[in-house]
Parts: structure tokens; C-alpha cells; sequence
């Protein structure tokens, strides 16, 4: 029996973000999925480093790594839509949780146990904490990169996408809003 799950995996490529946006340079959820893994990474050091923290940060990146996997079968569902009510916000975790069983069936059943934790586990742990706000990080970054190349598009979701940040109340995420956001910004004979 041929199994898909892998290839599906390698469909991430092919599935945009920021669709209801003007974008001068389109985004997938593979390259997304890369960065956030490397911010949560970066955020767990943080965590451990400066705040005396316990986390894994090879665990952080790793559920990063998965972490939109379900959005090859459902797509990247715009934020103003996704969180638009509390009906519509658990409609689509519905939607998450079926993407997450049919992902996880094209798997052999001895290695589903082992997947399912990265496609659909918890999200009341400090590291499930830390992949959140590395994936608004990498929005952010996004926002900044937009605005750079004059695209004032980005110009309010990147004011909104800042507060949701500080607002979760994140030492090391608001350390990297302060130490390391602002090098985005700058062009490459300047970083």
C-alpha cells in the first residue's frame, strides 16, 4: 500500500498566504512553516535563557514545522474571516480537527500515534505558546517586509499584529519585538 502522507506534506509549496492582501511578493505555507520554526526555536532559547525557563526548543521548532499541515487540505483562511465570531472560529477548528484525521489516515497506523501529536495536539502548553506567537512573529515580519517595499497595505495589520503580540504577555516575544524586529527593516549591507 502506497502511503500519501509525506506527499501531501510536500504540497505546503503550493498553498498561499495573505490572500485578501496585495502582496509584492507571494508567501506559501512552506516557507511560513520554516520561519516560524525558526522563531519559536529562538523564542524558547529566549524563554530558557532569560527567563528561566524549562522548554524545549527542539520540540517549539518541530510543532512549528507542523503546525499550518492542516492547511493543505483546507487552505489558509484569512484572520479577519477566521476570527470574524466565536461560531465561525470553532466551525473552522472543526474543519482543522476532520484536515487533521484525514492527514493523519494516510499515515500507517503504527506511525500515526507518533504524528498526531504534531498535527493536532494541545495548545495549552508553554510550547504551543511560543509557536503562537512565533507564527504572529513571522505575520509581523511579513507586515514589515510589505511596508518596506512601499506596499501601505500591510499598514494596519501590522499595528494589530504587534498589540496581539505584547498582548500575550511573552517575555522572549516581546525580547525579540525590542532586540531583533527592527533589523527586518534594514537592507542587507546594513544587517
Amino acid at each position: 500500500m502506497a502511503y500519501s502522507f509525506f506527499a501531501m506534506l510536500s504540497r505546503m509549496k503550493n498553498i498561499h498566504r495573505w490572500a485578501l492582501m496585495r502582496n509584492t511578493r507571494q508567501e506559501n505555507i512552506s516557507e511560513h512553516s520554516h520561519e516560524v520554526a525558526v522563531l519559536a526555536h529562538a523564542l524558547a532559547v529566549l524563554t530558557n535563557r532569560h527567563y528561566g525557563g524549562q522548554v524545549d526548543p527542539a520540540r517549539c521548532a518541530l510543532l512549528a514545522v507542523y503546525h499550518d499541515v492542516p492547511e493543505i487540505l483546507t487552505g489558509d483562511m484569512p484572520t479577519p474571516v477566521k476570527y470574524y465570531n466565536p461560531a465561525i472560529r470553532e466551525a473552522y477548528r472543526q474543519v482543522e480537527q476532520a484536515a487533521c484525521d484525514k492527514l493523519l489516515g494516510m499515515l500507517p497506523e503504527e506511525l500515526q500515534e507518533e504524528f498526531a501529536p504534531l498535527l493536532c495536539g494541545e495548545e495549552d502548553t508553554v510550547e504551543h505558546q511560543l509557536v503562537k506567537a512565533a507564527d504572529k512573529l513571522s505575520a509581523l515580519i511579513k507586515c514589515v517586509e510589505e511596508l518596506a517595499q512601499g506596499n501601505r497595505e500591510f499598514a494596519s495589520a501590522r499595528v494589530a499584529t504587534e498589540r496581539s503580540i505584547r498582548g500575550m504577555g511573552l517575555p522572549a516575544a516581546d525580547e525579540f519585538l525590542d532586540k531583533y524586529l527592527a533589523a527586518y527593516e534594514l537592507p542587507l549591507d546594513d544587517q
